[in-house]
């Protein structure tokens, strides 16, 4: 009897030891970020390094620890500078299971791809680089942006061009097929003519234009060239750009937006960019940096055997901290916890500023770096905080 007893008890104690075996909490997988960046394509040239600077971000947080706990994956998409693909890679990304965020796009109308799929899932979509202030009040839950908006810096580059440069005549010339050079012309126009300066006049292109001779035969009609010209142009165009105007005799400043923040505007047009301005997030330079960018710029040469090209590299890694720091301070990376914790942002120390938000307050007000191009280098002309910014 007592050594039935004994079986009977010892399968009692398996079975128990199974049953706690099979009810236990499984063991949490790695904390999913999506990160959509254009990395062919005519964005390319500012996609690529975001995605780089992303990967960045998620390895150094890897390396202490990861978070919560847990180790951190990025779910790298190229949109391939198509808004259709754009699109299609963010409708995966909400559904894959699990997913915290997703961060990435230096475009407003690659963003307008893909804010309506996250809003109406629910999921925070936190911007690098896409810097027009109209979207997020379409999406006011769930889009963040890492970025000033486009009035913030077109508002830098006119007080600069008209009270640093003395430019109180200017040229305006625009592609009008992008959202983001549409509203960055016009926000230009807003602020400079509102501190005095003369647009004499003003002419469009299309994105992809290869032969500007149109557009400059009208600048040299002009009875007089003006102080200056203000040009909204995209990364794949401002350097057959600067440089056919350059070749047209037009030696004036040139002035625009952080479109110019890319290896093409250099590789393109060489030494005829000289005397150009254009502003941007972050000057990444190993000398004149806060030691911030000079930790960055090290950090991540270590990582891809060379500096970053362009301050949108330095956005992709700050829309992955960002993120982080609101999981780690939401204590959760739920998807549900971090339209509040990002919110509660304050004073984020990022390598492209601080970064505050609140509650539906979702664009960062943040200084504005002047670039100037002497010769074929890259300089440091201001830093800026503007006196009055353009309503969105």
């Amino acid at each position: 009897m007592r050594n039935h007893h004994k079986v009977r008890l010892s399968l009692a104690v398996a079975v128990g030891l199974i049953g706690a075996v099979t009810t236990a909490e499984p063991k949490k997988g790695p904390i999913q970020i999506g990160a959509i960046h254009n990395l062919t394509g005519a964005l390319g040239s500012i996609g690529a390094p975001s995605m780089a600077g992303a990967r960045l971000a998620v390895k150094q947080l890897n390396a202490r620890g990861g978070l919560l706990g847990r180790s951190v994956e990025l779910l790298g998409r190229d949109g391939q500078s198509d808004p259709v693909l754009v699109a299609a890679a963010t409708r995966e990304l909400v559904h894959a299971p699990g997913l915290s965020a997703i961060t990435g796009l230096n475009d407003t109308s690659m963003v307008l791809a893909a804010a309506p799929i996250a809003e109406k899932a629910h999921m925070v979509f936190l911007t690098s680089g896409a810097t027009s202030p109209l979207v997020p009040l379409q999406f006011p839950l769930y889009y963040f942006m890492a970025c000033f908006g486009d009035n913030t810096q077109a508002a830098a580059g006119a007080e600069y061009a008209f009270g640093t440069l003395e430019a109180k005549t200017a040229w305006l010339l625009f592609d009008d097929t992008t959202d983001y050079t549409v509203l960055l012309a016009r926000y230009f126009r807003e602020r400079y003519t509102e501190l005095g300066g003369v647009i004499v006049g003003d002419d469009i292109y299309a994105g992809g234009t290869v032969d500007f001779s149109k557009q400059i035969a009208r600048i040299l009609a002009l009875p007089a060239l003006p102080d200056m010209l203000y040009i909204s142009a995209g990364p794949d165009d401002i350097g057959r750009l600067v440089k056919q105007l350059r070749g047209a005799g037009i030696n004036q400043p040139i002035v625009g937006g952080d479109g110019y923040d890319t290896p093409l505007l250099l590789q393109v047009a060489g030494a005829a960019a000289d005397n150009t301005y254009f502003t941007t997030h972050a000057f990444l330079d190993p000398q004149q940096g806060t030691p911030a960018v000079q930790q960055f710029i090290a950090d991540y040469q270590a990582e891809y055997g060379a500096p970053p090209e362009t301050a949108f590299a330095a956005l992709g890694y700050d829309a992955v901290m960002l993120i982080a720091n609101a999981i780690e301070r939401a204590d959760s990376a739920k998807q549900k916890a971090l339209p509040e914790a990002l919110e509660a942002t304050g004073d984020f120390v990022g390598i492209t500023g601080s970064i505050s938000f609140g509650p539906l307050t979702h664009l960062p007000e943040k200084e504005v770096t002047v670039v100037k191009v002497t010769g074929t280098s890259l300089t440091l002309a201001a830093v800026i905080q503007p006196q009055e910014v353009p309503l969105p």
